[in-house]
């Protein structure tokens, strides 16, 4: 492929970390996981992080541990407001809990969540919103605060699509109650599968704790505000949370470790290819990109076509395919096109445009850790000549 959605960020260090492991001859969750998560909080600024097996799980410990959390109670039939465009684990875990998703439309320019629209799906039953910030786009995190505040509802953020990215100096994923991240393959650093939950609040990171490992206290320290026997044996298997097992394997917290000192240098890379992008692909006149807020980490470059290429995305995505240029629908496309809307407790609190534009008319190729003009200025001349066939 000429021009691959993802490939490897890995190099000797990452080889030399599995090897690592396997001469331990450990291969559960243990020390390289817990090593993992003191750097990768230090990194963005919080008290905790909990390393789980995918950034969908990391999405579902983060919002078990919210619904049994003591200060906030939460009730089965709540509403949380979510995007229209992102991926389906944003939106299960909501459901599972036996909350109600609030659906509302994203921005034409950002794709992120359109916070105009926000303001009037928020009703008696709303109690946060779980805000996506997407393909590396941060979300205007003050203008959001400021509508979770005078709303008193609660900011939660799944930032799986934007690890590095940085609003008004501030980190994605570090702008509300806690914040998720994925290090699957093709996102910005690779653990095989993983994920991460960020968060300053103790409770919080202690129903993560106990929810990650099948509901227990062990390992939880004697202050917690879970109940603790003091008897040590009996508190091996003392269940408090109907729990999961969501535990990351010690291969990946090994891994964790070289990926993140060389996060900064992927983002950089990645930035650069999209001043480059936004350089070739800012005026023209049939497409528009995604507009940045802050600084992008550039997941991929999104592309929603319009004037001749408006509906004719199969025809582009054909010319892709012959010249080895790699592509998918902008992240799900408007998710409540999907059959599986009628398993999930929902309601729909705005008209839907460019959400249902998008479906149609939405188009992503990657961006890599490396410089990539050659496949951007060919991604561009297919664009041009396929456009002129219409």
């Amino acid at each position: 492929m000429f021009y691959p959605l993802a490939n490897s960020t890995w190099g000797a260090e990452e080889h030399q970390a599995l090897q690592d492991v396997i001469d331990s001859d450990r291969y559960t969750m243990g020390a390289k996981v817990r090593t993992y998560e003191e750097q990768f909080a230090r990194h963005f600024g919080k008290k905790y992080a909990v390393m789980t097996s995918s950034g969908s799980t990391a999405n579902l410990l983060g919002l078990s541990a919210l619904f049994y959390h003591p200060d906030f109670d939460l009730q089965k039939g709540d509403e949380i407001i979510v995007p229209a465009v992102s991926w389906s684990t944003t939106y299960f875990p909501v459901s599972q809990l036996g909350l109600k998703l609030r659906f509302v439309d994203i921005d034409p320019q950002t794709l992120n969540i359109d916070l105009e629209k926000v303001i009037a799906a928020i009703t008696p039953r709303t109690k946060a919103i779980f805000v996506v910030n997407l393909l590396g786009n941060p979300i205007e995190a003050d203008k959001l605060r400021k509508i979770c505040n005078d709303a008193k509802i609660l900011l939660l953020e799944d930032n799986c699509e934007s690890m590095g990215a940085t609003y008004q100096g501030e980190k994605a994923g570090a702008f509300g109650l806690f914040g998720t991240f994925s290090s699957f393959f093709s996102h910005h650093i690779c653990t095989m599968e993983g994920g991460m939950v960020i968060t300053d609040d103790r409770k919080l990171y202690d129903n993560m704790l106990s929810l990650r490992a099948h509901g227990w206290v062990r390992d939880l320290p004697d202050d917690t505000h879970l109940a603790v026997d003091d008897d040590p044996f009996v508190k091996q298997f003392r269940f408090v949370l109907p729990g999961y097992n969501l535990r990351p394997i010690e291969m990946e917290g090994a891994l964790g470790i070289p990926q993140l000192a060389k996060l900064d240098g992927f983002i950089s890379e990645r930035r650069e290819n999209g001043v480059y992008f936004q350089s070739l692909f800012s005026d023209l006149d049939f497409l528009d990109i995604q507009s940045e807020r802050g600084e992008s980490s550039w997941f991929g470059f999104a592309m929603v076509l319009k004037g001749a290429l408006k509906d004719q995305r199969s025809a582009l995505v054909a010319a892709f395919k012959d010249a080895e240029i790699e592509c998918r629908p902008i992240v799900t496309g408007n998710f409540l096109k999907n059959p599986v809307i009628e398993h999930l407790e929902h309601s729909v609190g705005s008209t839907m445009e460019t959400a249902d534009n998008v479906d149609v008319n939405g188009i992503f190729v990657g961006n890599h850790h490396h410089p990539i003009k050659p496949q951007v200025d060919r991604l561009l001349e297919v664009v041009q000549d396929t456009a002129k066939l219409f």
